[in-house]
């Protein structure tokens, strides 16, 4: 009995050794193509990071709003400041040129070829340099006036209306607030006579 059962655990621990390391060969096959996957994903980076080096060297150097460089981690991308980045796409052949915000984030675009992903880098820092430029200087984007300027009967009037709705909704509350009080003191009128005196 007991050699019987020494034979089939034998066997046992021999298929579970074999299932063990097969699993151990296909993890490591699996992380073989993810870094395989990582290395393509970077090197295609890097050939667009070369595409636009002229562009970053024009970047002035005291400039902090820009930040050229090529991030690792599970999917590498090539930042262009703290809000822009390139990376490429689920099928690893196209670019995407994206900005996160605060409605979450945009895709500038995307495309299979370096050409049109570098030109809408290049127009973005340059908007962007454009953008602090003007912040620096203090220029200021004033809304165009009106060519006639409005009555005053006009603004008077309009100041009218809008007090309107406030005042109704005033009223509003102070009279729901006596029906609740009439009707809270005639729930209670027979259940309470004390209330008679008061009302007398």
């Amino acid at each position: 009995m007991m050699s019987e059962a020494g034979q089939n655990t034998a066997p046992k621990v021999h298929r579970l050794a074999e299932a063990v390391r097969e699993i151990k060969t296909a993890a490591a096959d699996r992380e073989d193509v993810v870094v395989d996957m990582r290395e393509s994903t970077r090197a295609r980076l890097e050939i667009l990071a070369q595409e636009l080096a002229p562009v970053f060297a024009e970047v002035p150097e005291d400039d902090p709003a820009f930040d050229f460089a090529i991030s690792s981690g599970q999917q590498p991308r090539l930042w262009i400041d703290s809000v822009a980045h390139v990376v490429m796409g689920p099928d690893r052949r196209t670019y995407r040129f994206l900005r996160d915000t605060r409605l979450g984030r945009v895709v500038l675009g995307e495309s299979t070829e370096i050409a049109p992903i570098a030109d809408l880098v290049t127009r973005y820092i340059a908007e962007r340099m454009v953008e602090r430029q003007r912040y620096l200087e203090g220029e200021i984007f004033s809304l165009p006036r009106a060519t006639e300027e409005e009555p005053v009967e006009d603004v008077v009037a309009r100041k009218g209306r809008a007090r309107g709705p406030f005042l109704a909704s005033f009223f509003l509350v102070i009279l729901g607030g006596i029906v609740g009080t009439a009707s809270i003191i005639l729930l209670l009128w027979d259940r309470f006579p004390e209330l008679h005196r008061y009302f007398q």
